[in-house]
């Protein structure tokens, strides 16, 4: 009986999804997408190891009861992006069973620098641009969970563990630099340190590797013996690249600890050609609505392939494995639609943005791939112009008489008049989405001109340019 309710539920939802254009609908996940075993998630994919493996029935044990689980995030930048995003959403599964997530903001460690995954050294940063990226990446944080609270958990009854944040610079600005070595450096050993991968791909390149990255391994380490003596924290998320600095970790734990400890990563989130998605590849996909807009968010995923979207499903929302069936059933029967598209992309922007974010991406959406005028009329001057953020914008006194022609020959579309009046005449200049073939005609508030003074042109299929009117 309560499978059955799962599918009527899973099933009404999804049909509701198909409207996705039409209306935003705030949705409540079922109860059923929960894994009390974290282990679990590695069938889903959301892990894609643990450390160590043999301590696998161990870490079932362990996570029968509350615990807590750090994830720790360098400020590199002022922002997280969404190859973050994964080890975000594991921490919110272990806190939906009951777990306390904390989070590390690294500012200390980004001053260090994580060779892990680079092949050269990074840029050092100052402690002014760290203490700012701090302040953007604990933003990010916050943002996330609260909206997972607000309008993903539907359980009234059951009291979510509260996200804590900490700042590693907390623990390590006062540290004597001749006391770490001589106490917390004993414990690494020179053979186990070079054995990490991050380090060996360094040291047989031309670039090599500078002593002070050499470190991290030893201040991701410390951070973690750190929160196990303060907060018994046993439990450590991080992405797969960071697997070295895990076991690191584990391994200083282990001598310093009778406690057992555990690590699990999260696989790297990768474009079709296999490029990993970040910061330092500039591909990144930002979580500050300022840096990437909920919009451009919502279109990664919606244009996710067909052979990919089933592993996006399970990774990035927290969906039922009974609904996830149900979604790919009809995905496959009609995948014209990209129903589990659109269902990544809601939840994820709604997620990242809330859903005022989510209700931006869909007005955009329909604004720009409609080609509605009456979608177009809804847009703000602000929206117009950041939807549009690589078109031109030519500010234009709307003189009586202004024609077709002339806005096109000022706006600089043509560098010739024969040549504009061959494209207008052909067909291939588009005024808020309506096509315009008469040079002459002239410009009309209300027909030509947005109520907000703008005109969106197209010249061809894919060249925008933004006309701001200054009214006489």
């Amino acid at each position: 009986m309560l499978h059955n309710k799962l599918i009527l539920t899973a099933f009404t939802r999804a049909v509701l999804r198909g409207r996705c254009l039409c209306k935003v609908q705030v949705r409540k996940l079922s109860k059923a997408a929960i894994y009390r075993d974290l282990l679990q998630l590695k069938n889903r994919g959301v892990f894609q190891s643990m450390h160590p493996e043999e301590w696998a029935p161990e870490l079932t044990r362990v996570v029968s009861s509350p615990q807590t689980v750090y994830c720790g995030f360098d400020p590199t930048a002022n922002s997280l992006h969404v190859g973050n995003l994964l080890a975000i959403i594991a921490l919110i599964h272990c806190q939906r069973v009951g777990h306390s997530p904390l989070a590390v903001v690294g500012g200390a460690t980004a001053a260090i620098g994580d060779p892990s995954g680079k092949t050269k050294d990074r840029e050092p940063i100052d402690a002014e641009t760290i203490e700012k990226n701090v302040l953007g990446i604990s933003e990010n944080l916050k943002r996330i969970f609260e909206n997972h609270e607000k309008y993903i958990w539907n359980n009234s009854s059951k009291k979510l563990q509260q996200l804590r944040i900490l700042n590693n610079l907390d623990w390590y600005k006062n540290q004597n630099v001749v006391d770490f070595l001589s106490v917390i450096g004993r414990s690494f050993r020179m053979s186990q340190m070079l054995a990490k991968h991050s380090v060996k791909s360094r040291l047989q390149s031309s670039e090599g590797m500078c002593f002070t990255e050499f470190t991290y391994q030893i201040f991701q380490s410390h951070d973690w013996l750190h929160l196990l003596e303060k907060y018994n924290c046993r439990i450590q998320i991080g992405g797969n690249d960071q697997l070295g600095n895990i076991t690191a970790g584990h391994e200083y734990l282990c001598k310093k600890s009778k406690v057992k400890a555990f690590g699990l990563t999260v696989p790297l989130i990768t474009t079709d050609s296999g490029v990993k998605l970040g910061k330092s590849e500039g591909n990144a996909l930002w979580l500050s609505p300022d840096k990437t807009s909920p919009y451009e968010l919502y279109q990664f995923f919606l244009n996710l392939p067909d052979a990919e979207v089933e592993k996006y499903v399970k990774l990035f929302t927290f969906l039922s494995d009974d609904e996830i069936e149900i979604l790919m059933r009809r995905q496959k029967a009609s995948p014209e639609n990209r129903l589990a598209q659109k269902t990544v992309a809601e939840d994820v922007v709604s997620l990242v943005h809330g859903t005022s974010g989510l209700t931006e991406a869909v007005r955009w959406t329909k604004a720009l791939w409609s080609e509605d005028i009456n979608s177009l009329v809804s847009l703000s001057a602000t929206e117009l112009r950041r939807l549009f953020i690589n078109a031109p914008t030519t500010e234009l006194f709307l003189e009586p008489g202004t024609t077709i022609m002339d806005l096109v020959i000022k706006a600089k579309c043509f560098s010739r008049t024969v040549d504009a009046e061959r494209v207008i005449k052909a067909g291939g200049v588009y005024l808020n989405y309506s096509r315009v073939t008469n040079p002459d005609e002239v410009m009309v508030p209300g027909i030509h001109i947005l109520p907000i003074n703008i005109t969106l042109m197209r010249i061809g299929k894919k060249s925008y340019h933004i006309i701001r009117w200054i009214m006489g």
